[in-house]
């Protein structure tokens, strides 16, 4: 009996120190980085470079126009407890400042080290120029912001994610850096699919509803010189629409472009009138189906944007 005790004793003392050992390794129950996301798409982005050291939780829904999205309680919430705010920056997120000054953490804002703002090294289309006036419409004084849908875009935004992720937890920044280059590699070779499937697209015109095509008619060549709103922000009207009837019909326009959330009344009306038809393309990852991370929304994209130009 004394020999089966000393065994058993020596049996739970090994066990002990495994434990010890094991909740004494650095790596062994390290907490991931808290990480919140205005939108959708930078979530997936920051989860593309982060993988599973972070734990990503976006703001605003894909299913509403971010400019106009309202935070909830659990996003003030969340907010409070991340060590990154990863943001659009600009002025498009009017209830971004506002969310940050509920959570309390100066930390996460405008400047503050947590705070990750994607356009920066961005080149921004449509920089206003000279007195600006609310006659203008709802004008971007920063620039065009819908920056997001140029692909190309990506790859600035991937390196601030990666440099802040590695300023914020250096033990794993091996990790972090192998995952943006995977990232990069991939990307790279879908550009040059996406351009190859969109081709036939350059120079050809389209109508678009809002500016928030601009940056993807950028990258893919095509081109947008009117839109369905007579001003930025401003729905379209019966005189508008008759211009833009005379006007597609004149230049042979067949597609108008449209995002998810705008009602498409004023589209199909002028698309009836040209025997065009209207595209839906997305703003941000997971509007549709099959959109949920950034190359699936891209892939959808390019894709309406091809059938529609052939």
């Amino acid at each position: 009996m004394p020999d089966f005790k000393k065994g058993l004793n020596a049996l739970f003392g090994t066990l002990l120190a495994g434990m010890f050992f094991v909740a004494g390794s650095p790596a062994a129950f390290a907490a991931p980085l808290k990480v919140v996301a205005s939108s959708t798409m930078y979530a997936d982005l920051v989860k593309k470079v982060g993988g599973d050291k972070v734990e990503i939780k976006a703001v605003a829904s894909p299913k509403f126009n971010v400019h106009f999205y309202q935070p909830k309680p659990s996003d003030v919430r969340n907010v409070a407890n991340a060590d990154l705010y990863v943001n659009w920056g600009l002025d498009i997120e009017a209830w971004s400042d506002p969310l940050l000054e509920a959570a309390g953490k100066p930390a996460l804002f405008r400047g503050g080290p947590g705070n990750v703002d994607l356009s920066q090294g961005i080149p921004l289309l449509k920089i206003p120029e000279g007195s600006l006036s609310r006659s203008m419409g709802d004008l971007h004084v920063f620039g065009n912001p819908h920056y997001q849908m140029n692909p190309e875009n990506a790859k600035t935004m991937v390196k601030t994610i990666l440099a802040k992720l590695k300023e914020a937890d250096p033990a794993n920044a091996s990790f972090y850096e192998e995952n943006a280059r995977a990232f990069l590699s991939r990307l790279d070779a879908k550009i040059q699919e996406w351009r190859k499937l969109c081709a036939h697209c350059t120079g050809k015109e389209v109508i678009s509803y809002h500016e928030d095509i601009d940056y993807f008619a950028d990258f893919l060549g095509f081109k947008v010189e009117q839109y369905l709103e007579p001003k930025p922000g401003i729905p379209p009207t019966p005189k508008h629409l008759e211009f833009l009837e005379n006007y597609v019909k004149e230049k042979g326009i067949t597609a108008i472009v449209m995002p998810t959330y705008y009602t498409k009344a004023a589209a199909d009306a002028l698309a009836g009138r040209i025997g065009g038809k209207v595209v839906t393309i997305c703003q941000n990852a997971g509007e549709i189906p099959g959109t949920e991370d950034f190359f699936g929304f891209f892939d959808s994209n390019v894709r309406q944007i091809s059938e529609a130009l052939k």
